[in-house]
C-alpha cells in the first residue's frame, strides 16, 4: 500500500497487482491521443497477451488508477526481437544492458491528476518484482516529448532509426538505482543493534527470550575467521542482517540428504568413494529384479519427476536447442567424473531400467520404486575432501527491502574465498521467502527424519553475464558434457545435430480442442508459428534460479509466445516409438499443468461432412500437457512446503490430488500418496480385456495418463499400519515412517475375506439354525486360489493365476456375493473363455430390500443371460466351510447352507464379493491412534476428524451423530466431487488469493453438506450387456417405492432389456433429468449420457412432448442426432451460466430483469390478464433479452466451431 497525493491535495491509497483481462475496458478509457502518439495505436488485448509483465495500479476501491506493460524487446520496430542487444550497446556501451537485466515499456496510461505518482509507484514495483532488472527503456518518436509524467523517471540516451521506414526514435532509460536501488552490504557493527532489533522482534521473539535482550550484539562481537556477521543498509540505517559460519556438520548432511549433484558439498579428493563396490552393484541389480515383482507386502517409494531428478534429468529446449554457455563452463568444476554413478542412481529412481535410451518415454509409476526395507543397502558415496560450504545461521531483512535479499551473497562469498557453496536449513513449514527462491532445495533420503529442509546456492549462481543463443554444431562437445549422465543423452544429442530437420511445431488444433489452454491465453491472438514444443531442457543445477529466464529467452529468440511440454505415460506392456521420447524436465515446476477437456463422442458416420476435422476427432496417444507463455515467465508461484500425505488411491484421494496439482499459481512440493499398489491407471489388463469390476466413471486409464500425477506426487507403495499423532507420522507396512503436517485418510472400503460359519452340512442345517456371524473377521491363512478384487492390480493377478493354472480350460469357479461386481466378474470370466457350466454364482441372503441393480427389467434380462450361458445360480446361500473344515489352502470344495438344504461345490477358484468394509489394518491404525470410530471414521462437515491435522473423506467415513443424519454418508455422493470439495476446504489454508473462510452460523453448522454431482455405476453384465446407471445422490430406495411417490414425475423408456436396446430416463416433477439407465448389447458413449443428467427436458429438444407424440422410438438413436452435440460439449455449462446471468441482470432501466418479473408474479405483485408463462415469453421477445440470448448462443457456437461444425448460423447459409 502506498499513498499518492495529487497537486490539488487529494489523497489516494493505492496498491499494485498484475493486470487482468477485465482491466482492458478501463485501460482503453485511459488512453489519450498523446498516448497513441507516444506508443502507437495498440491492440490492448494483443499487447497484454505478449507482455512479460503488466502492472495495474488500483486505489482502495479497486478503481484503476494507472497501467503499464513491459516486454523483453523494443517497440516501434527499431530492432529485431532476437537481436536488439547489439543495437543498444552501440547506442551507449557504458550501459551494460542484457536480456536478463532489461525490459521495455510498451504502454503507460494513468488518471491525469495522479499520473506522476502512479508512474513512480509502478516503476518502483517493477524493479521490486524483478530483482535482476536494472534498466527500463522507453522508445518514442524523436519529435515527441515525453510529457510531464514520464520525463520524471526517464532520461534520453540517444536516437536509433526504424528498421522499416526512414524515421528516428528517441531512446530513454530508467535506472534501478533511482527507484529501488541495490543494497549496500558491509560487516556488522555493535551499533547496528538498535536498528536491527525492531526487525527481529517483528518476526520472532523466541531469540530474545532464549538468548537475552542483547543476543544480537553478542553475536556481532563474536566474529572471527569462521563466523561473520553482515548487514545491509539504506541511507546509513541497517535494514537487514545475516550471520554466516564455515563450520558445517557434513556428516549429518551426508546421512540425511542426497548431495551427489554437488559432490557432497566437498572438495574432490583422490580417496572419494563415488561408485558402489562390485558386490553391492550385483546385489543392487538383484534387488531391482525383486522390486519389479511388485510384492504387495513390500514397501516402496516413488519420487515425482521434480523431486527425484531434481537436476539430474536435465533437458534441452525445442526451439533452437538453446544452450547456456556459463552452465557448461561451470559443469566440469561441479560434476566430477566419479559423480556420474550417483546421478545415474537418481535417474533409476524415476524411470524403468531399459536396454537403451529410446525405451524411456515418461514415468512408469509402478516401476519408479525403491525399497525402503532395503534402504540400508542403497549405496551412499563417501567424500574425503574438505568442506566446500558455509552456512547461513541467522537471516532477517525488512519487508520493504526483501526483494534485494540476494545482494548479500556477493559479499558473504567474498568472506570465504575457498568455499563454493552456501547452505541454509529451515523448518519445512517456513514460507518460501525471496532469498530461498534462488537456492536449490536438496532431496532428503527416504530415512531422513530431520524437521529441516536443506537449500544450496553455488558461487557461480551470482554470474550475471549469461549469454543465451541459438545452438550450433560447435556446441556439441559442451552439450555432451552437460548431459553425459542422463539416460536420454543419445536422444538429446541426436536432436541437437539435426534439430532443423527434426523440429516439429505442436499440433495446436489438437491441443486447443483437447486441453483447456484457453485458461492461460487468448488463443486467437497467437499465430500458429508462435506455439513451440519443448522436447528437452538441460540446465546445470547451480543455475536453477535462472530457469524462468532461460524459458523467457527461448520464447524471445524463437519468436514464440507459448511453449508446450507433453508427458507421455509408459505402460507396463507397451513401448512407444522414438518420436514420443521426451526427457523429464527439471523446469517442470516453472510450467503450469493444463487440464484436459472432456471430449464429445461423435457419431462420425451419421454426421458425415458435418463432423469435426480429423485434427480434432483423431485419437492420439494420451499425454499430460504442461505449458508456459510470455505472461507467465515473470509470474511468481507460491510454494507450499507443507507435507500433505494422502492414504489411499481411491477416487476421492485421486480427485483431491488432482485439484491441488492443477492449482496453477501454487506449487505443492510435498505431496505424498500411500497406496497398496501405487497410482492407478497402469492399463494392466489391456483395452481388449473385459473389466472384472464395475466402474463409477470418475477416472479411467486415459484420465490418469492426462493428469500424470506421478510428475507431482511422491508415491509410497505399502499399507498404513499405524498413525503416531504426537510425532505426526504414518507407519507404513510396519517398518517405514512417512511424516505429515496434514494427513488425508480416504482408503475407502474393500471387499473382505468371508468368514465361513463353520456349519457342518452333514447335519443338514439351514440358515436359521446358523448363528449370525456377519461381524466376524476371517483370521486364518487366505487360500492361494481365493481372490478378492478391489482394484485392477488384483484383477491382473487373478487373470494371471487362472491362466497359469489352466482354470480357464476346465475348472470350477465359484463367485460369491450379491453386488454389481459379482455380475461383471461372471461376464469377465465368460469372456476369458471359462465355460458357463463351470461357473457357480452363489448369492448370499439379501441384507436389504434393495438389489444392487434396483431395476427389475434389467435384472430379469441378466438372469436370462446367465441361464443361456449355463451359469448355475444359487440363492440365499451362506458360506459354511472350505474343504469340509480341513486346511483351506488351496480350496478344493466349498459348502453352503440355504433356507432349505445345504450343498457342496467343487472349487478351483473362489471369487468373493461379500459385503465391503474398512480394512482391518486401516481400522486398527485409526483405532490405536484414538481417532473416533463408530462403525466408520467419524468426521464433521469440514472433513475433520477429532485431530485437527487429520482429515478424512469417502466411504471410510460417517458424519458425527450430532448431525442426526446417519443415513447420509459420503458413500451416497459422487467420489470425484467429494475429493474436489475436500481439496477446496484445504486450499483456504494455503492460497492467499482466496477469501478468508467465515464460520457458519451455529444453526447451519448442524446441517450436513449436500453435493449435487451424479452418482454413477456401470459395467458389462452377463450377456455382454453394457450397463449404465446415473442418478442423483439419494438414500437407496427400491425403484417401485420411488415410482409410487406422488411427486415422482415421469419416465421415458424405449427398447427392451432382452434385446439389449433398453434406455430409461426419469424426469422429475421439475422436468429435470434425474436418472438414466441404459442396457445395450452395443457399446454406447457413456461420457455423452452423463452430460444429460440435470438438464431440463426442453433443452433435450422438448423430449417429453416428442415422446408423448410417439416421435421418439429409440433414445440411443435420438441422442446421436446432430442437434444434441452441443449438450455434450464441455463448455455448455458455461453457456447456461451466461444465459442465466443475462436473464437475472437488469438490461433496461425501466424494466426489471426476467428473474425479478418471475418473483413479482410469484408474489402476486403483478395483475396479469394472461398466463404467467405467456406473459414472460412475450416480455422476453419484445425486449433486448431475446437479442442478447441469441447473440450469446451464436458466439458460443462460433467460438467452439472446431468442436461443433454441425451447427449453422447467420452468414454461413
Amino acid at each position: 500500500m502506498s499513498i499518492l497525493t495529487s497537486p490539488r491535495g487529494k489523497v489516494e491509497v493505492v496498491h499494485c497487482r498484475r493486470t487482468e483481462s477485465q482491466d482492458i475496458y478501463c485501460i482503453k478509457n485511459l488512453i489519450r491521443k498523446f498516448t497513441q502518439k507516444l506508443f502507437g495505436r495498440l491492440n490492448i488485448i494483443y499487447l497484454l497477451e505478449k507482455a512479460n509483465l503488466a502492472i495495474t495500479l488500483c486505489n482502495d476501491k479497486e478503481e484503476i488508477m494507472a497501467q503499464a506493460t513491459f516486454l523483453d524487446y523494443p517497440n516501434w520496430n527499431v530492432a529485431k526481437q532476437d537481436d536488439w542487444v547489439s543495437v543498444f550497446l552501440e547506442l551507449d556501451n557504458e550501459i551494460p544492458c542484457t536480456p536478463l537485466n532489461t525490459l521495455f515499456m510498451h504502454i503507460f496510461v494513468a488518471v491525469d491528476e495522479y499520473s506522476v505518482g502512479c508512474c513512480k509507484e509502478i516503476i518502483r514495483n517493477v524493479f521490486k518484482a524483478v530483482p535482476e532488472l536494472h534498466f527500463i527503456f522507453l522508445i518514442v518518436p524523436s519529435y515527441m516529448s515525453l510529457g510531464s509524467t514520464l520525463i520524471t523517471v526517464f532520461d534520453q540516451v540517444g536516437n536509433i532509426p526504424n528498421l522499416t521506414y526512414d524515421e528516428d526514435f528517441a531512446v530513454h532509460i530508467c535506472h534501478r538505482h533511482s527507484h529501488y536501488p541495490q543494497l549496500h552490504i558491509r560487516r556488522a557493527r555493535v551499533e547496528d543493534h538498535d536498528d536491527l532489533m525492531p526487525i527481529f522482534m517483528y518476526h520472532n521473539t523466541i531469540l530474545k527470550a532464549t538468548y537475552g535482550e542483547y543476543f544480537l550484539a553478542e553475536l556481532i562481537e563474536a566474529q572471527d575467521e569462521e563466523n561473520h556477521a553482515v548487514v545491509c543498509e539504506v541511507e546509513g540505517v541497517a535494514v537487514g542482517f545475516m550471520s554466516v559460519c564455515s563450520r558445517v556438520n557434513m556428516k549429518l548432511l551426508h546421512e540425511c540428504f542426497d548431495l551427489g549433484l554437488f559432490h557432497g558439498l566437498c572438495i574432490p579428493h583422490p580417496d572419494d568413494v563415488l561408485e558402489p563396490p562390485q558386490e553391492l552393484s550385483v546385489q543392487g541389480s538383484q534387488d531391482a529384479e525383486l522390486r519389479n515383482s511388485s510384492q504387495d507386502s513390500q514397501k516402496t517409494v516413488e519420487e515425482p519427476l521434480e523431486h527425484v531428478s531434481s537436476e539430474a534429468r536435465k533437458r534441452e529446449s525445442i526451439q533452437g536447442k538453446i544452450t547456456e554457455e556459463a552452465a557448461i563452463e561451470e559443469l566440469s568444476s561441479i560434476v566430477q567424473s566419479g559423480n556420474t554413478s550417483e546421478i545415474e542412481d537418481l535417474e533409476n529412481l524415476g524411470q524403468e531400467s531399459t536396454e537403451d535410451d529410446t525405451n524411456y518415454y515418461g514415468s512408469n509409476v509402478s516401476s519408479a520404486s525403491i525399497s525402503l526395507s532395503e534402504e540400508t543397502n542403497y549405496f551412499r558415496p563417501i567424500y574425503m575432501g574438505a568442506s566446500a560450504a558455509f552456512c547461513i545461521q541467522l537471516f532477517c531483512i525488512d519487508e520493504k527491502h526483501e526483494a534485494r535479499s540476494l545482494d548479500f551473497m556477493n559479499f558473504v562469498f567474498s568472506l570465504f574465498p575457498d568455499k563454493n557453496f552456501c547452505i541454509i536449513s529451515l523448518p519445512h513449514l517456513t514460507p518460501e521467502f525471496v532469498l530461498i527462491q534462488n537456492f536449490v532445495k536438496i532431496v532428503p533420503f527416504n530415512n531422513c527424519t530431520l524437521e529441516q529442509d536443506l537449500y544450496v546456492f553455488h558461487r557461480a549462481g551470482l554470474l550475471k553475464t549469461i549469454n543465451i543463443r541459438l545452438a550450433n554444431l560447435s556446441d556439441t562437445p559442451g552439450v555432451e558434457n552437460l548431459v553425459s549422465t542422463l539416460m536420454l543423452k543419445t536422444s538429446i544429442l541426436e536432436d541437437l545435430k539435426q534439430y532443423n530437420e527434426a523440429r516439429r511445431d505442436p499440433d495446436i488444433e489438437y491441443i486447443r480442442s483437447h486441453y483447456n489452454i484457453e485458461d492461460f491465453i487468448y488463443f486467437s491472438h497467437h499465430q500458429r508459428e508462435e506455439h513451440g514444443h519443448l522436447y528437452h531442457f538441460a540446465l546445470n543445477p547451480i543455475f536453477r534460479h535462472y530457469t524462468k529466464f532461460f524459458l523467457k529467452e527461448i520464447l524471445r529468440l524463437g519468436y514464440k509466445s507459448c511453449l508446450y511440454y507433453p508427458i507421455y505415460p509408459e505402460f507396463r506392456e507397451s513401448k512407444f516409438q522414438i518420436s514420443y521420447a521426451h526427457s523429464l524436465t527439471s523446469a517442470l515446476h516453472y510450467l503450469v499443468p493444463v487440464r484436459p477437456r472432456r471430449q464429445i463422442v461423435y457419431p462420425l458416420e451419421k454426421l458425415g461432412i458435418n463432423a469435426p476435422s480429423k485434427a480434432v476427432s483423431k485419437d492420439l496417444l494420451s499425454y499430460a500437457l504442461n505449458h508456459t507463455n510470455r505472461k507467465l515467465t515473470l509470474e511468481p508461484k507460491i510454494t507450499v512446503n507443507a507435507r500433505i500425505v494422502v492414504v489411499g488411491a481411491s477416487n476421492v484421494g485421486i480427485s483431491f490430488l488432482e485439484t491441488l496439482v492443477f492449482c496453477s499459481h501454487l506449487k505443492f512440493s510435498n505431496l505424498t500418496l500411500i497406496s497398496t499398489h501405487g497410482l492407478p491407471g497402469k492399463k494392466l489388463l489391456g483395452t481388449e480385456q473385459r473389466k472384472f469390476l464395475a466402474s463409477d466413471h470418475c477416472f479411467n486409464d486415459k484420465d490418469h495418463a492426462l493428469m500424470s500425477l506421478c510428475s507431482w506426487v511422491n508415491v509410497v507403495v505399502g499399507r498404513m499400519t499405524a498413525i503416531d499423532r504426537a510425532a505426526k507420522h504414518v507407519v507404513v507396512s510396519q517398518e517405514g515412517i512417512v511424516l505429515y503436517d496434514h494427513l488425508i485418510l480416504c482408503t475407502g472400503q474393500q471387499y473382505q475375506v468371508p468368514c465361513p460359519t463353520g456349519a457342518d452340512i452333514s447335519q443338514h442345517l439351514t440358515n436359521k439354525e446358523i448363528p449370525k456371524s456377519s461381524k466376524q473377521r476371517y483370521t486364518g491363512k487366505v487360500p492361494c486360489n481365493h481372490f478378492i478384487l478391489n482394484d485392477e492390480e488384483d484383477c491382473f493377478k487373478a487373470v494371471a493365476w487362472l491362466r497359469s493354472n489352466s482354470i480357464i480350460i476346465g475348472g470350477n469357479v465359484i463367485v460369491y456375493g450379491d453386488t454389481i461386481d459379482t455380475y461383471t466378474t461372471v461376464e469377465a470370466l465368460l469372456n476369458l473363455g471359462v465355460r458357463g457350466s463351470y461357473i457357480h454364482l452363489v448369492l448370499p441372503p439379501p441384507t436389504s430390500t434393495i438389489t444392487c441393480i434396483n431395476n427389475y427389467t434389467v435384472e430379469r434380462a441378466v438372469e436370462r443371460a446367465l441361464q443361456a450361458a449355463g451359469v448355475t445360480v444359487y440363492r440365499e446361500a451362506l458360506l459354511a466351510q472350505w474343504n469340509e473344515g480341513q486346511n483351506p489352502d488351496p480350496i478344493h470344495s466349498a459348502s453352503f447352507t440355504t433356507p432349505t438344504k445345504p450343498f457342496k461345490l467343487p472349487c478351483s477358484a473362489f471369487f468373493s464379493f461379500s459385503e465391503k468394509n474398512v480394512d482391518y489394518e486401516t481400522f486398527k491404525a485409526i483405532n490405536d491412534a484414538c481417532l473416533v470410530y463408530d462403525g466408520r471414521l467419524v468426521i464433521d462437515t469440514n472433513f475433520h476428524t477429532n485431530d485437527i491435522a487429520i482429515r478424512a473423506a469417502g466411504s471410510l467415513t460417517k458424519f458425527s451423530n450430532r448431525y442426526y443424519s446417519n443415513e447420509w454418508t459420503h458413500s451416497n455422493f459422487n467420489s470425484k466431487e467429494i475429493g474436489f470439495q475436500l481439496a477446496a476446504a484445504m486450499l483456504s489454508l494455503f492460497d492467499p488469493t482466496l477469501e478468508p473462510v467465515t464460520e457458519p452460523p451455529a444453526d447451519l453448522d448442524r446441517l450436513i453438506p449436500m453435493y449435487k454431482g451424479a452418482k454413477i455405476k456401470g459395467g458389462i453384465l452377463p450377456g455382454s450387456y453394457h450397463y449404465l446407471h446415473i442418478a442423483k445422490p439419494a438414500i437407496p430406495t427400491p425403484l417401485e417405492v420411488q415410482m409410487a411417490q406422488p411427486d415422482f414425475g415421469s419416465e421415458i423408456v424405449t427398447g427392451s432389456a432382452k434385446n439389449g436396446t433398453y434406455f430409461r430416463i426419469h424426469i422429475n416433477k421439475y422436468k429435470m433429468v434425474e436418472a438414466i439407465t441404459c442396457l445395450s448389447k452395443e457399446a454406447f458413449p457413456t461420457s455423452n449420457y452423463i452430460r444429460l443428467f440435470g438438464q431440463h427436458e426442453q433443452v433435450l429438444n422438448n423430449l417429453c412432448a416428442r415422446y408423448e407424440d410417439r416421435l421418439i422410438t429409440d433414445l440411443y438413436s435420438y441422442f446421436t442426432e446432430p442437434w444434441c452435440m452441443a449438450l455434450f460439449h464441455d463448455r455448455f455449462i458455461d453457456l447456461r451460466k451466461e444465459l442465466r446471468q443475462i436473464l437475472t441482470s437488469k438490461k433496461e432501466e425501466e424494466l426489471p430483469s426476467i428473474e425479478q418479473l418471475a418473483h413479482q408474479i410469484e408474489d402476486e405483485e403483478i395483475n396479469l390478464k394472461e398466463k404467467p408463462r405467456k406473459y414472460l415469453k412475450r416480455v422476453f421477445q419484445e425486449t433486448i433479452y431475446k437479442t442478447l440470448v441469441e447473440k450469446s448462443i451464436l458466439d458460443y457456437l462460433h467460438y467452439n466451431y472446431y468442436h461443433l461444425p454441425m451447427y449453422a448460423w447467420p452468414g454461413i447459409i
